[in-house]
């Protein structure tokens, strides 16, 4: 049997990948928080400059004798290491090395799974993740702070891609929209659960301390997690994936004994197309080359929407501490509408992500002809809610949509390309509000043109909905009618990708 009809044999969704993908779910909790600590951690009280008087000193050195006093009982890193005026941009330039390192691990962790397999380059990621957490915590200087939250964000964007992944690999096909869902949903939850604890434990160092800490329960966990069926078997590792799939049957109370999985791919484990499988695949491949440059700008547009909205939350006027929370209580109804609309035949996710995508970009343009601080129900913050909201939603399919448009054998590389892309606007989303010293409307003006843009662009992708999962570039290579980046016939031929005429 092939590797759908199994999981039927097993279960699509049995209780031992219920508990399984529960562990990985909740993952995202502590991944959250390790996301959004620098909203809190970095946050600039009020204060106000005072002169001292002293005879005898040069005009140019005035400033050495201005005395600095926080207005605001606040304890965070600009408060210890008095990161205001010309040291100030230091609390973005934190925030945008964590994405940084984001983008490396994306780039180097995926292919690496894809390599030598998902469970052990998401536990060594997991692992050194709270290490490094507790290296924020207790870090001496801001040098080393921000070199930790570097490493951090490298391991956190690594075991974010594998962990999404593992998620639809223990399951079946019909479930991998809902598992994706529910990913991206205990993240938001766990961005308001961060704001909540903001609240609660005001010392930068006792709250990084806190929340990196579940990081250690997580990881004893994820200890017992089997590797992905789904990989060993696109590997060409049969009898390793019959084994974990009868262990799963033998968890959900199915009678497996009998299972036996096409020999297939052993036989392809071998040849040039999986040997080639890899980065250079999505760049040699006509199909492959042509939706990745499409889903890195879609990516890219997202995650600089996404945190631009989102990081900002500190600045908007009330309390930073509710803001956070609200900024990830808003996600919540996204995901419900995401699971309706990309399970709808006249939908499906192609249609549904490029809608969310042009919402988000048309909320934040209406902001631009609304004043600030306004006390009506369609105010800015409002309107800014509902683009989070919005790209949130657009940003959950992305995830479900390109894991079903990249095969097995290519998936985590393809997922860490596009999340490359999509950490390039992390990068650039805490400098994006610093563009209001051009003008007051800049910001959200930068985030309407990259919300359109992508979702008009993201039309040009095929339509997965109730296709078959690809397992090898072959199968992606399968005749096909359909839209311009769809899947068209081709053979592998003479080291170069030609047209099937046959």
């Amino acid at each position: 049997m092939d590797l759908e009809d199994a999981f039927q044999v097993v279960g699509e969704f049995g209780p031992y990948q219920k508990r399984a993908v529960a562990v990985l779910v909740l993952t995202q909790l502590y991944m959250a928080c390790q996301s959004m600590l620098i909203v809190l951690v970095g946050s600039t009280p009020e204060y106000r400059i005072e002169q001292e008087k002293s005879g005898g000193v040069p005009s140019g050195q005035q400033e050495l004798l201005q005395r600095v006093t926080f207005t605001e009982d606040i304890d965070s890193i600009v408060t210890e290491w008095f990161l205001i005026k010309h040291q100030a941009y230091k609390v973005s330039l934190a925030g945008s090395l964590f994405f940084a390192g984001l983008l490396v691990g994306n780039v180097v962790f995926g292919p690496l799974s894809d390599k030598i397999g998902r469970r052990p380059v998401y536990l060594t990621g997991l692992f050194f993740e709270v290490i490094f957490g507790y290296v924020t915590a207790l870090a001496p200087s801001y040098e080393v702070f921000a070199v930790s939250r570097l490493l951090v964000g490298l391991m956190n964007g690594g075991i974010g891609l594998v962990c999404f992944v593992l998620t639809q690999e223990y399951v079946g096909k019909s479930y991998w929209a809902m598992t994706g869902t529910l990913t991206s949903m205990t993240f938001a939850v766990g961005i308001a659960l961060f704001g909540a604890l903001g609240y609660f434990i005001r010392p930068w160092r006792s709250l990084a301390t806190v929340a990196n800490s579940s990081g250690v329960l997580f990881f004893l966990l994820s200890v017992t997690l089997p590797e992905s069926p789904r990989w060993l078997y696109s590997q060409g590792q049969t009898e390793r994936a019959e084994e974990v799939l009868r262990y799963m049957a033998l968890r959900n109370g199915n009678a497996a004994n009998r299972l036996r999985l096409q020999r297939v791919s052993g036989a392809k484990a071998g040849n040039r197309d999986n040997r080639g499988a890899g980065v250079l695949q999505l760049v040699i491949h006509p199909v492959l080359r042509l939706r990745t440059m499409v889903l890195m700008y879609v990516w890219y547009a997202c995650s600089l929407v996404y945190y631009g909205l989102t990081l900002g939350a500190s600045e908007t006027s009330g309390s930073r501490y509710v803001n956070v929370a609200m900024y990830g209580l808003v996600e919540l109804p996204a995901y419900p509408l995401c699971i309706y609309f990309i399970n709808k035949h006249w939908a499906g996710r192609r249609k549904s992500m490029a809608s969310f995508l042009c919402l988000a970009g048309s909320a934040c343009l209406c902001t631009t002809f609304i004043p600030e601080n306004t006390g009506t129900l369609l105010s800015v913050t409002s309107l800014a809610l509902l683009g989070k909201l919005m790209v949130s939603a657009a940003f959950n399919i992305a995830y479900v949509y390109t894991s079903e448009l990249y095969p097995t054998v290519i998936r985590n590389a393809g997922l860490g390309v596009c999340s490359m892309s999509c950490r390039v606007g992390g990068i650039l989303a805490p400098f994006v509000p610093s563009m209001r010293a051009l003008h007051s409307s800049m910001p959200f003006t930068v985030f309407c043109l990259s919300g359109l843009s992508a979702g008009c662009l993201g039309l040009l992708l095929p339509e997965t909905l109730n296709g078959p999962a690809a397992e090898t570039l072959e199968e992606l290579s399968s005749p096909t009618r359909g839209r311009v980046l769809e899947s068209k016939a081709l053979l592998y031929e003479d080291d170069k990708w030609k047209p099937n005429h046959k």
